[in-house]
Formats: structure tokens, C-alpha cells, sequence
């Protein structure tokens, strides 16, 4: 695999960068390289992170280690201090190295204002420690006296004794403090789950042979591989060093105790506060029936339940205490599930549906679903006891338990990325942390039954994915049709500044948000089918598709291989070495196929002599193209068909631009637009010498960027300020510079029949400041002229040099939640079916968060796509910019009557929006909307414009199985 380490590198500081901007943090921030020379410098450093031991005494004062606080100003306690840098180091950066938790107070911990980063770094700290030997600490765990464990223990109780009391809390965090109880002591706890794994990854790191055992251990635990570690150790004898003995001993000496039977009575009786109550009785009554029926599938169909009856009653047990023990017997049960889980081999389709049931039951005790989104998916996973199902009934269950799987490894990223972009940047053995907490979650064992299950329906409707020859491959799954030819680059870090190639095919864990051409793409974390990104592909008819983690990984050896890559129309998905390619494929690339597609921006229509600023009220759809884009156009459609939802705005025509650029470009003979065209000229005069494409690509992309940087500074002219100080005041109620506003970039080469150029220009939020909307305009006019921009035009347009901005500026709503609606089904295939994205706050959906998304049915009733799964969301102050907010799970995003009014809405849009526009276009529209308080605010409508060549294309069609949907499956079916 290629290094993308300093890029990666790059990206983790910037979004620390970010973040401490958002969340407060001080500017004068110690760099990447210095934190990283400090760890490398700790590691060797026999007192770690600390310079110091004192006794910490009840009234407050400091006494030296061998001078115990006396009696009569209490007992006190004994602890390292830290190093002053690493103290400096909290204070500039928010980054807190080697806490010791008796050293801490407790809200400092919790760090609630922070997205609780110091307890997660505390968590991610234990495991460096594990897998780095120590980690900061691989000299310093010998510095006696640093950390007292009664004291840290003690300590821990009153921690959650403290949290615990808050209904609110509990409710909000209830995943997060059940994962932190594997990490803060509180009475001889232990994490020997991830212990056995972090043991197996550093013997592998030390001595390759063991890979494959170790792959075992962190995918399929079983007890009979204590035998083959015992077995391996035996084999390799004579290259084992007697540290490596010791390792594999000591790992033989957890994994007996991770399979030791779990003793959930033991645990109950030393639970007082819980015996008696109703949970208490509840425990109880499993111990009692376990005793009688060992019974693998009863075990885990018993546990998974009385972990959901936990969750759903915690709540009611007011004692903080009380609580904390019935978390701790929770765990104990998820252990217990664990053991038995790949015990439980169904051998019927019946037995495989109720195994899959019952392991997201424990997913959603467990904390890794939320309990409204198993309200929103029981009833499909429970048709088990039913005696046959169709094709398409299966097919929907085996949908929603993959996304169940999906769901649940996107809390612990949700939960858990930012503390680990952070520590990645200087810390790279940090990037485990994530995929280690969900193998070592009940997702696992979920996994595997769901991709059986897959493995049985592809066989049954011939839907079969062949890709290379990896495991598992009933996890793919095919978002947009297309194919591709090209080098395959799997990206396992962050994709942010990773240089992509028009002609390669990528593999990421999520899709950059500025993502420029690819030839084709696959990702872990799709974001939501509705994003700009995916729009795009399925416009240009770019293969898309999902994968899961596992797959990512089965890639990497594939990575820099030239590959053939396809999607068909239903979602299976092909990839293969080129050595493998039919004649037929090969066939496929012989011409630029792509190239035949191209189009014309129409320009005959648009009106260049109008300079004056528009009133919104004033334009129409048959504006667009004419006097702005469809963005300005449109909206003051919906203005005129939606008074009440549609905000004011003014319109900055394509004539008020094209004037400006008619200026002298300064440093140049020529004008702005005069400079543009000669570029163009020159480039097809460069192909016509049989110049490189690659030379005269390069060559435009330094053009435009001297024009980019010249529009930048370009002066206005005094009419036109003259004219938006008149028009803001007149038209948004307010002077100019005293009502934050968004500036979009409205463009005539956006929304087209054949192209959507979503997303491809400069949006600004929020913009108060009265110089910077005069510079954010010079912004938003120069964003046509980006590498991006031009790229993804130049896919498309013959006439690019045509391209004209125009600017919408309306008033910024602060909404509660926002998002997109595509009028028909995406998922389901059905054009009279809605398909709806939302997130928290504002730009919800479009820029690819993982968004809540939903099927709303024509006839009745909607489905559950995914949740959304993003922790920080925008906010649009009234001080103008943008802020930031931490976002819980418990609660969906839209509400009920939300669903109704975006119902209402759709139907309102199909029935009156060709007549109102006295258009012939009979396909289905994209809505950005928000709601605030409840109340639906529309923001843009334009075409949904998906690739139609994609769609018909003869070869997609050719890997396309015919589906018998109806065909009836007996549920006794061996599997």
C-alpha cells in the first residue's frame, strides 16, 4: 500500500485546528512534531509523562513522598505530578497525556464541553498501553507510587456515583458510559476482551507467522484456539525468542480466562442495591432458567433480552449505585453472549433469522443501536417464526440487518474519531482503537450471521458479487450503476488531501468532501445517498459503491493493481484483475465512450445587459439561465407557489459579473473575460500540436489560477455596492451588514438536463461582516475557476469558457435540523416513493454526513434507511459564522408531523411545479429544506438528474441477474 502518512498527518492537524477553534481552545497550540518527539522522548523516560510523587493531602497542601499527610488533616493521597509540558500541553492543545484519574476532578473528566475528549482519551490511552507495551508509560509503569489503584478505584465509583445521578445523562451518553466502565477502575474491573487482542497484535507485530492467528482471534474468537496457540507455540519452538514465550504464554493465560464460564451470580450477589428490585428479579430468574438450558441459542436469545430489559428499565432506578452495578451485570452478559454467540450455528434460514434477531437485541442493550431505531426495525427482523418469505421479504430483512451491523460500527466512529484523528497525527498505532472496540462488540458475531445470510439470498436470486477473491463479499453493495478500467488505491485514513486521478479507482473509509473525478469509488462510511458527492457519481455514471471495514482491509494487497470495476442496475458489484477482463469489457474502453456525451451549456437565451440587483420576488424558473441560475430562479419560484416558507432574497444577475470581468485585468493587456477565452483558445490549440492532455490540463489549472486570484481582488464598482446597500435594506428589512446572510454561488452550467454540477461552487454560510460579503461575492464569483470545479466540468461541457456565476443572498435560518428530498425512491426503485436525508443543524445532508435517511412509501407508511450518526452539527448565530454543537443519538431527527409536511410538500411539488414553470420535465425534483421549531423552510429545488447511459447501458444489463422477487422461501430451508 501506498504512504499516505503525511497527508493523513496533515488533515489530523487541521481538523484539530478546527475543532480548537470551535470548542475554545488556545491558539498558541504545540505542533504535531514537538507532541510527537515528546511521546518518543517519554517512552524512554524512566518517570513518563510525570516529574514527580507527592502526597495530596485533605486540606489542600502538598507534601513530599515520604511525608504522609497526618491524621488530623486526613488520610490524603499519594500520586505522581505531571511534567509542566504535558500540563502546558492540556492547556493549549486539550490534550491530556497519562491522566491519572485520582489527579482529576470529576466534571474535568467528563469534559462535557468538549465532547467528553478527556475521557475518551483516557480510554485511548489505556489502549496504546496495551498494544505499545506501556506506550507512554513503557518505562514509567515502574516508577513506584505514580498511580495508586485503591485510589483510582475509589475514585472511579465516585465518578459514576456523580454522572450516574442524571437521568439526562445517562439517557444522552448511555453508550459512552457503559464502554468507559471496561476502562475506569471501580472494584476490580477488567477489559480482558480487548486485553486477549491487543496481546495476539503485538506477538503478530513481533513475529509475522502468527498473522493468521491472530486474524482468527480478532474476527472469530473460539475457545479451541487456546489449543492453537498452544499448538503454534509448539511448531515455531525453535524460532521463538523467550519473549516471545512469555507473550504467547501470557496470552494463552487470558484467553483461559476470557472463556472461563462467566459467572453472572457471583456478580449479582455482590450486587446488593440490585437484588430485590425488578431488574434485580429479572437477573435472577436468568440465572435460575440458565441453570437448567445451556443451550447455546437459549443463552444468547435469553441475554440478548435481559440486556434490552437493562437498558429500558435503567432509568427507572433512581440510585446512582444501584445503577452503576446493573451497568456492570450488563457487561458481565455481554461477555456472556459473547461466548456462546459462535456456538449458536443455525442450520436453517429460520435459525439464521431468529440468531440475526436476537445479536441486534443485544446491540441495541448494549448501547451500539439506539432504542427508537430497533422500534423503527424490529418488526422486519422478527419474522422468523414465520414458515416462508419471498425473495424480496428476505432480501428486505437481510437490507436491515446489514445496515444494523453498519449502524452499530458507526456509533463507536461517531463516539469515538475525533479523539483518534487527534492522537493519529502523532500517535499512529491510535488508528486501531476504533476497529478494536467494534471488533470486541456484539456487532462482531452479528456480522458473520448477516453475511451468511447474505452469502444463502445472493445464491437463491443469483445477486452474487465477484470481487477478487476475498471473504465476505455479500457486504458490498452497489449504490450508483457504471464501470471503470483503471488503478486501484485503497485509502485506510483519512481521504481529506488525498490527490486523486481522474482515470484511478479508489477505496476509501469515507469520501472526501471535495471529492474531484474518479474513475470509479467504493466506500466504508457511504455518508448518504443524497450527498453532493453521490449525487455526482450517479449523474456521471461513476460506479459507487459500499463496503464494509472487513472488505477495506481483504483490498489493501490489491492496492496499485489495475483493476475492471462494475455496478450493475441492481446493486451487485464487480471487481477483477485486468488479466481476468472478457474481450467484452476490454471493449468497453477502446474510446473515450464518455467523451460522445458531452454537452452545451446554452447560452443564447442569457441576458448580459442586466446589472441591476434583482429582488428574488422578481425572478422565475424561466429566468434560469437567462438572467441567473436555476438556484436564484427557482427559489423565487417556490417563492411565489410557498410565501410562507421561502425566505426574501436578492439575486446578483450574470450581468453584474460579466460587466466586472469586462474590466482591465490588472498586470494584463486584456480584461478579465478576455483573459479566460485566451486560455481556452490556447488550450485547443495545444491539443491541435498533439500537446499531452496532461500538459494542457496543467497548463488551463495555472491560468485559472491566476484568474481566480485576480477576481479576488477585483474592485467593485461604486453603482453596484450602491445598489446592494439600497437593495438589502429594501428587500431584507435591515442594513446592509446587520443580517447575517448565505452568498451561493448560481451558476448557468448547474442543473441541466444531462448534468447537476452539484455542489461544485462556493457556498458561504452565515456571513455578517459588511467587507466580507463585498469579498465573499469576489469568492463566490472566482469558485467557477477552481481545480475542482473546472475538472468535473470539464467531464462534461464542450462550451466551458461559457460558464457565467450569478449570486443568491438570502437571510441564514438557524434551523434545527435540515436536509434533502429526492421525489422518488432511490432505494426503493419506485418513482412515486420519497427519498428524504436529514441531519442536526444547518447544510444537513448535502456535503455527505451520515445522515438520518428514510423511504417514504406512496401508499402508506416510510422506512428506516439509516440514522443519523454525526457528532457535531452547524449553527448559524446571529453574530454571524458558523458554530458548532455536540449531538445525541437517543431522538431522531424528524418528527412525525415533519414526515407529513415533507409528504404534503412532494405532492404539492409533482402536481403544481411543471405548470407553474410550463415545463415538460416529468422527473423528479431534489429539495434542500430545513425545519426550525417545526416549521418547513424551503431553500432550493432543481432536476434529480441521474446518468441515463449508466442505466441502459447493454454491458450493465448483461451482469444484471433477473430477480424473482416473488419466489416463496421456506424458512426450513437448510442454510
Amino acid at each position: 500500500m501506498k504512504n499516505y502518512t503525511s497527508s493523513l498527518q496533515f488533515t489530523l492537524v487541521t481538523i484539530v485546528c478546527f475543532l480548537a477553534s470551535n470548542f475554545g481552545y488556545s491558539q498558541d497550540r504545540v505542533s504535531t512534531d514537538n507532541i510527537q518527539q515528546w511521546v518518543q522522548k517519554y517512552k524512554a523516560d524512566i518517570r513518563g509523562p510525570y516529574k514527580d510523587i507527592r502526597w495530596f493531602c485533605t486540606d489542600g497542601s502538598i507534601r513530599q513522598p515520604k511525608d504522609p499527610c497526618p491524621d488530623n488533616i486526613g488520610p490524603g493521597v499519594q500520586h505522581a505530578r505531571y511534567k509542566d509540558e504535558v500540563v502546558s500541553l492540556g492547556e493549549t492543545n486539550h490534550i491530556y497525556l497519562g491522566q491519572i484519574l485520582a489527579y482529576t476532578d470529576i466534571d474535568e473528566l467528563w469534559d462535557a464541553g468538549h465532547n467528553h475528549s478527556r475521557l475518551k482519551q483516557y480510554q485511548l490511552d489505556k489502549y496504546l498501553r496495551l498494544v505499545d507495551n506501556g506506550w507512554i508509560n513503557q518505562k514509567g509503569q515502574f516508577y513506584r507510587g505514580s498511580v495508586q489503584v485503591e485510589d483510582e478505584e475509589a475514585w472511579g465509583i465516585d465518578f459514576y456515583k456523580t454522572i450516574l445521578e442524571d437521568d439526562k445523562v445517562l439517557l444522552n451518553n448511555f453508550y459512552l458510559i457503559r464502554q468507559s466502565l471496561k476502562d475506569i477502575p471501580h472494584n476490580g474491573d477488567d477489559n480482558v476482551a480487548q486485553l486477549m487482542r491487543s496481546q495476539s497484535k503485538v506477538i503478530s507485530d513481533i513475529y509475522t507467522p502468527f498473522m493468521d492467528l491472530r486474524t482468527k482471534i480478532h474476527s472469530q474468537p473460539e475457545k479451541a484456539d487456546i489449543q492453537k496457540v498452544i499448538d503454534f507455540k509448539t511448531k515455531h519452538q525453535k524460532s521463538l525468542t523467550t519473549d516471545l514465550n512469555k507473550k504467547l504464554d501470557g496470552l494463552v493465560t487470558t484467553m483461559n480466562t476470557f472463556f472461563k464460564p462467566v459467572d453472572v451470580q457471583a456478580l449479582l450477589n455482590t450486587s446488593k442495591l440490585v437484588k430485590g428490585t425488578l431488574l434485580g428479579d429479572k437477573v435472577q430468574s436468568f440465572i435460575n432458567a440458565k441453570a437448567d438450558n445451556d443451550n447455546p441459542s437459549y443463552i444468547v436469545n435469553e441475554t440478548a433480552q435481559l440486556l434490552l430489559d437493562i437498558r429500558e428499565d435503567l432509568l427507572t432506578e433512581k440510585r446512582s449505585l444501584a445503577r452503576l452495578q446493573l451497568l456492570d451485570i450488563s457487561l458481565k452478559l455481554e461477555e456472556l453472549l459473547f461466548q456462546n454467540a459462535p456456538n449458536w450455528e443455525p442450520d436453517t434460514v429460520s435459525g439464521q433469522l431468529e440468531k440475526i434477531c436476537a445479536l441486534t437485541t443485544a446491540s441495541v442493550g448494549a448501547g451500539y443501536l439506539e432504542l427508537w431505531e430497533w422500534e423503527q426495525i424490529s418488526g422486519t427482523l422478527s419474522k422468523f417464526g414465520e414458515s416462508k418469505l419471498t425473495l424480496a421479504e428476505l432480501t428486505q430483512v437481510l437490507e436491515t440487518a446489514r445496515s444494523a451491523v453498519e449502524w452499530s460500527a458507526a456509533t463507536v466512529k461517531a463516539n469515538y474519531q475525533e479523539v483518534v484523528n487527534t492522537y493519529t497525527a502523532f500517535e499512529p498505532k491510535s488508528y486501531a482503537f476504533i476497529d478494536d472496540r467494534i471488533r470486541g462488540s456484539v456487532a462482531l458475531h452479528l456480522g458473520q450471521s448477516v453475511g451468511q445470510l447474505g452469502d444463502f439470498i445472493s445464491k437463491e436470486s443469483a445477486l452474487t458479487n465477484k470481487v477478487m477473491d476475498i471473504t465476505n463479499q455479500s457486504t458490498f453493495r452497489g449504490l450508483n450503476p457504471g464501470y471503470a478500467f483503471g488503478e486501484l488505491v485503497v485509502v485506510d485514513g483519512s481521504s481529506e488531501d488525498i490527490e486523486v486521478s481522474a482515470d484511478k479507482i479508489y477505496i476509501f473509509q469515507r469520501s472526501p468532501s471535495d471529492l474531484k473525478p474518479v474513475a470509479g469509488i467504493a466506500t466504508v462510511a457511504e455518508g448518504n445517498m443524497v450527498s453532493h458527492v453521490q449525487l455526482l457519481a450517479r449523474n456521471l455514471g461513476i460506479p459507487n459503491a459500499a463496503l464494509s471495514d472487513q472488505n477495506l482491509q481483504s483490498l489493501k494487497k490489491y492496492d496499485g493493481d489495475r483493476v475492471f470495476y462494475a455496478v450493475s442496475n441492481k446493486g451487485n458489484v464487480i471487481l477483477k484483475p485486468e488479466a481476468q477482463m472478457t474481450d467484452q469489457e476490454r471493449g468497453l474502453f477502446l474510446k473515450k465512450e464518455r467523451n460522445t456525451d458531452k454537452i452545451e451549456v446554452p447560452v443564447e437565451k442569457i441576458q448580459l445587459g442586466t446589472t441591476d440587483v434583482l429582488n428574488m420576488r422578481d425572478v422565475d424558473a424561466s429566468d434560469s439561465g437567462a438572467l441567473c441560475g436555476p438556484k436564484a430562479a427557482n427559489l423565487g419560484q417556490l417563492k411565489k407557489m410557498f410565501p410562507e416558507q421561502v425566505v426574501e432574497g436578492l439575486v446578483i444577475p450574470f450581468g453584474i459579473f460579466k460587466d466586472h470581468m469586462d474590466q482591465i485585468m490588472p498586470g494584463e493587456s486584456t480584461s478579465y473575460w478576455e483573459f479566460l477565452n485566451i486560455m481556452f483558445k490556447e488550450a485547443e490549440r495545444m491539443r491541435g500540436a498533439d500537446v499531452p492532455e496532461p500538459e494542457v490540463e496543467n497548463y488551463q489549472l495555472r491560468q485559472l489560477e491566476t484568474l481566480r486570484t485576480a477576481i479576488k481582488k477585483m474592485p467593485l464598482k461604486e453603482d453596484f455596492k450602491n445598489q446592494l446597500e439600497t437593495k438589502f435594506k429594501s428587500i431584507l428589512g435591515a442594513e446592509f451588514g446587520k443580517v447575517p446572510v448565505f452568498l451561493r454561488s448560481d451558476t448557468n452550467m448547474e442543473d441541466l438536463k444531462e448534468f447537476t454540477g452539484a455542489g461544485l461552487n462556493l457556498t458561504l454560510f452565515n456571513v455578517l461582516d459588511k467587507e466580507k460579503i463585498i469579498e465573499g461575492i469576489k469568492d463566490v464569483w472566482a469558485s467557477p475557476y477552481t481545480e475542482r470545479s473546472f475538472k468535473w466540468r470539464q467531464v462534461y461541457l464542450l462550451n466551458p469558457e461559457n460558464v457565467f456565476p450569478s449570486i443568491l443572498v438570502i437571510p441564514s435560518v438557524d434551523v434545527d435540523y435540515s436536509g434533502v428530498l429526492i421525489t422518488k425512491g432511490i432505494n426503493s426503485g419506485n418513482d412515486k416513493d420519497l427519498t428524504v436525508a436529514f441531519s442536526r443543524g444547518a447544510g444537513g445532508a448535502v456535503d455527505g454526513q451520515s445522515a438520518e435517511t428514510y423511504t417514504i412509501y406512496s401508499d402508506n407508511g416510510y422506512r428506516l434507511l439509516a440514522p443519523a450518526r454525526e457528532a457535531l452539527y452547524n449553527t448559524l448565530p446571529a453574530t454571524g459564522g458558523t458554530g458548532k454543537k455536540i449531538a445525541t443519538f437517543e431522538h431522531r431527527v424528524l418528527n412525525e408531523k415533519n414526515m407529513a409536511d415533507i409528504k404534503t410538500l412532494a405532492k404539492t411539488i409533482r402536481e403544481t411545479m411543471p405548470n407553474e414553470t410550463n415545463s415538460d420535465y416529468e422527473g423528479a425534483y431534489d429539495v434542500e429544506l430545513g425545519f426550525k421549531e417545526d416549521k418547513l423552510w424551503l431553500f432550493q429545488i432543481r432536476p434529480f438528474v441521474e446518468n441515463k447511459k449508466a442505466l441502459s447501458s447493454g454491458y450493465l444489463e448483461s451482469i444484471t441477474p433477473k430477480i424473482n422477487t416473488a419466489k416463496e422461501i421456506s424458512l426450513s430451508t437448510k442454510i
